[in-house]
């Protein structure tokens, strides 16, 4: 390297790269500990949020962590042997460890709170630990993790001290001069390496790969294809530089900005009015000791999680009849996404990420932005998480929650004119929305859990931001040789949209009623008429099965060979003697089409069926392992499900994946439009009747004034 070059070298890495690489990253807006002194040199630094929540204190078995008790652990774990003498630590995640579920159900509230403890990963000299604090007896216990493959998620410092690794290199200094890109443009991405082979088994790795932000925001559409840097990430030494593209031209930064700032005024349209939901009387929600909701029937805890997002526990239903609060769901979160990319080239084949388990789902949420995100009306909840040192930051505006009305119907009916009986009943469907949205470098994922006043939820998953593009030669698709495939589908001129699919495999431990439940599968078959029996040839019943160990609940969704899928309780039945129950009604998804024997997808196994049922057990949470990064797919749902356990009335757990195949499409540029699939927990013979019959309809005389254009 050349002084100029050197010089310039130095300059990038002591201010300006600080600001761009940290900032792709999507650190907390109010910079925590360690995170705060690696930009002493930044002068841009946000300023620190309203609200730092360090006077919140517990209130729940089940509420997250305070800052306070973050402080605590750090502070206990700092007297610890294994801590104590070592200056090499990070601290991977600071979590509630839940108190054992018959506890928490066997609670009340104005009972003393149960002793709060904490469970820590920790990486201390090369080797993961986890770790239970107890904040009481201020002790420390250390788990035997097994012998399981696999590291902790990573943490935001491991991400941003990988994009800077590769700077140390003259090499790939070189190589990107040599590309025509300046140094003060990059932009780097740490990327997880998946698992494929013994020689990537003995360290902790990641794939560095950069784009220019030269004249766009929007950086991931100018990629410096080919180039991948294999960085330690213990070491923070880069291993490998790999140079395959250098005959790849970088795609042009026009049209590629997607801020609204950045448009041409005169291109900018209102294709709507503003919108709004107006509340005359205000939310009919309430948000109690800062966890608790209750809104119209349901009462459900709710918290942020850095792993899994958001999790929603203890959900229960009033019943409209009786007044009893019923249980319906113990607990039901994100476990795991799995987003296998499909091009076997040297620079993409890796690309197969498990978004919790590898970068945390919940670390990876923005800032929701009101109006937009969500409407006026919403509710809004802030994270509290640790950093690598321990110190405890707040994640501003993460969740939030709000009731929508779109004009759609609870229920509804109008007698026929040639009754002679005049009726029109209808009532409106009003929900509750409890929203998240989580931004994994390039890509955004909106979670909604929707609560309905009859009982049912539902969960839905949106894909929005940009995509993971890879850059060729071609701009148009009549210079691509016949006989060669891209992997993809030509986006723009030089861009790549490679195939892609999504997995969102759910946590949902059902306690219907009661902890001890039963998975039937009810097969809705073709029956054949006897002959004379009747006019008819053929018709369809339903045949119930009683799944009574694990693999008798594993089930790929057939078009051709439907079911429904009922969590009941076998011990308690309606007046008429069906037993309560609640089913996972699915909707659109997708199923995995890669070997089984592909390392990707041995680890992805999970996604083998869209349901399992396993029993419940505490430890399995994770539905592709505790420690997941370069993992090899040994401790995963489908390794656990092949136990085969009981199942039949026992306190179980379902799982479900919603997948999406992803072919990218031209419309998916600059920016692609929210694309989205749900499933449904509904309630099926859980109420005697209709459990919003007495739900009265809306009346003029209660709502605001709204001028609409005239009917047709």
């Amino acid at each position: 390297m050349d002084t100029r070059n050197f010089l310039r070298f130095l300059f990038l890495f002591f201010s300006g790269a600080l600001v761009l690489l940290y900032a792709w990253v999507h650190l907390p807006s109010d910079l925590p500990s360690s995170a705060e002194l690696l930009l002493l040199k930044n002068p841009f630094k946000p300023p620190r949020l309203r609200n730092s929540h360090v006077s919140d204190v517990p209130h729940h078995p089940l509420d997250p962590l305070t800052v306070r008790e973050i402080n605590q652990v750090r502070t206990i774990l700092s007297c610890h042997a294994l801590f104590k003498f070592s200056v090499s630590y990070a601290l991977h995640s600071i979590e509630l460890e839940e108190p054992e579920k018959p506890l928490v159900l066997q609670w009340k509230k104005g009972d003393p709170l149960l002793p709060r403890k904490a469970t820590v990963v920790a990486r201390v000299r090369g080797v993961s630990h986890v770790l239970t604090v107890d904040l009481t007896a201020r002790e420390v216990t250390v788990h035997e993790t097994g012998s399981h493959s696999g590291y902790p998620t990573m943490t935001i410092e491991d991400m941003t001290s990988a994009t800077w690794a590769p700077f140390a290199s003259a090499e790939f200094n070189r190589t990107i001069i040599q590309r025509g890109v300046d140094l003060t443009d990059l932009a780097c991405l740490p990327l997880s390496t998946g698992w494929y082979g013994k020689a990537e088994a003995s360290r902790r790795l990641a794939k560095v790969q950069c784009y220019t932000m030269k004249d766009t925001a929007n950086f991931y559409m100018r990629p410096i294809e080919g180039l991948t840097v294999l960085v330690d990430l213990d070491t923070k030494q880069v291993v490998e530089i790999s140079d395959k593209g250098r005959n790849i031209p970088i795609a042009k930064a026009a049209n590629t900005d997607y801020r609204f700032s950045a448009m041409e005024f005169n291109k900018v349209k209102a294709l709507v009015n503003p919108i709004s939901l107006e509340q005359p009387k205000g939310p009919s929600f309430t948000v109690e000791d800062n966890h608790l909701v209750k809104w119209a029937n349901w009462e459900f805890h709710l918290k942020p999680d850095a792993r899994a997002g958001v999790i929603i526990s203890r959900a229960q239903f009033r019943d409209p009849d009786t007044g009893e609060l019923r249980d319906v769901m113990y607990k039901g979160f994100t476990s795991e996404l799995f987003v296998p990319y499909m091009d076997p080239t040297e620079a993409w084949y890796f690309k197969t990420y498990m978004d919790a388990g590898e970068y945390g789902f919940g670390l990876q949420s923005m800032p929701l932005d009101p109006l937009n995100d969500c409407p006026r009306n919403a509710y809004y909840m802030d994270g509290v998480f640790a950093a690598a040192d321990g110190k405890p930051y707040v994640r501003s505006n993460m969740v939030c929650m709000f009731e929508r009305y779109a004009g759609d119907v609870g229920w509804r009916h109008s007698e026929s004119p040639i009754t002679g009986i005049k009726i029109t009943e209808v009532r409106p469907k009003v929900t509750l929305v409890v929203r998240m949205a989580a931004s994994v470098a390039n890509y955004d994922y909106i979670v909604d859990w929707e609560f309905q006043t009859d009982g049912l939820i539902k969960i839905k998953v949106g894909l929005s931001g940009i995509l993971m593009v890879k850059g060729t030669p071609y701009e148009n698709m009549n210079q691509v040789p016949a006989q060669e495939y891209l992997y993809g589908t030509l986006l723009s001129e030089n861009i790549i949209g490679v195939i892609h699919d999504h997995y969102v495999t759910f946590y949902l431990d059902m306690d219907v009623d009661g902890s001890d439940n039963t998975f039937v599968k009810v097969n809705i078959q073709s029956q054949k008429t006897s002959q004379g029996e009747s006019p008819r040839r053929s018709y369809l019943k339903a045949k119930r099965n009683v799944a009574k160990t694990e693999k008798d609940a594993q089930v790929k969704l057939k078009l051709y060979d439907p079911s429904e899928f009922h969590v009941i309780n076998p011990s308690k039945t309606t007046r008429v003697g069906n037993p309560v129950g609640y089913k996972v009604v699915p909707s659109g998804t997708a199923a995995s089409l890669l070997d089984l024997e592909d390392s990707s997808q041995k680890r992805g196994a999970f996604t083998n069926n869209q349901i399992w049922v396993t029993p419940y057990n505490k430890s399995e949470q994770w539905a592709g392992g505790l420690f997941v990064y370069q993992s090899q797919g040994e401790d995963t749902l489908a390794t656990w499900s092949e136990r085969d356990r009981p199942i039949e009335n026992k306190d179980i757990v379902v799982w479900y994946t919603l997948g999406f195949h992803h072919i990218p499409c031209q419309e998916d540029f600059p920016i692609m439009p929210t694309v989205s699939s749900s499933f449904d927990l509904k309630p099926v013979n859980f109420f005697e009747s209709n459990p919003i019959l007495r739900v009265p309809p809306n009346f003029e005389k209660d709502l605001p004034v709204c001028v609409s254009s005239a009917s047709a």
